[in-house]
């Protein structure tokens, strides 16, 4: 018999390709369209699609690529991708069910990619790119010891994979963290 606490869990995993479907929904809901609302939502910067299935099984199929699922009780809730690179983990494709936000949840699941990319793959930091007019959600990666680098990277106009702009100056910020 389990407690309640144990069934309670929240079980990481590897995403399959069965799970894209569900994926291209929680990410979805958590960027983008009339259900994103929060704090991460881009809904206010870009419209259009974030991700779709196929984008996802690419990802999953991929040998330097690792898409981590988070569930609780079966139910999906939060979802992140890394990929390794010479020297460094890249964190990216971060999501957590809106209805599952601000309960501590997106700080286990970054903890969690850490870890993964400290003791499995041995990178000694894990970087990201964050659209530099996102604040706040700079800001939280600051809380949990994420340096601006000052690296920008132009976002994709034109390119309606990463979604349609709502406004013309959008660029990329690089943020890093040592893991040792």
């Amino acid at each position: 018999m389990h407690s309640d606490s144990e069934t309670r869990r929240l079980v990481a995993a590897p995403a399959t390709e069965d799970d894209t479907g569900e994926l291209t929904t929680l990410i979805e809901s958590a960027y983008r369209g009339r259900s994103s609302v929060g704090w991460t939502t881009e809904a206010d910067l870009l419209e259009g699609r974030r991700t779709d299935p196929e984008d996802l099984a690419l990802i999953v199929k991929d040998p330097e690529s690792l898409l981590l699922t988070f569930r609780r009780d079966g139910e999906l809730l939060a979802c992140c991708q890394l990929e390794r690179h010479p020297g460094h983990g890249y964190f990216g494709l971060f999501a957590v069910c809106p209805g599952a936000q601000g309960g501590g949840l997106g700080s286990s699941v970054l903890a969690e990619a850490e870890r993964r990319a400290r003791d499995d793959w041995g990178v000694a930091e894990l970087r990201m790119k964050v659209i530099r007019q996102r604040a706040d959600m700079i800001a939280w990666y600051e809380r949990r010891g994420y340096t601006r680098t000052g690296e920008l990277s132009p976002f994709p106009y034109g390119d309606e994979r990463f979604g349609v702009p709502l406004r013309p100056d959008l660029v990329f910020e690089t943020l890093v963290k040592p893991l040792r």
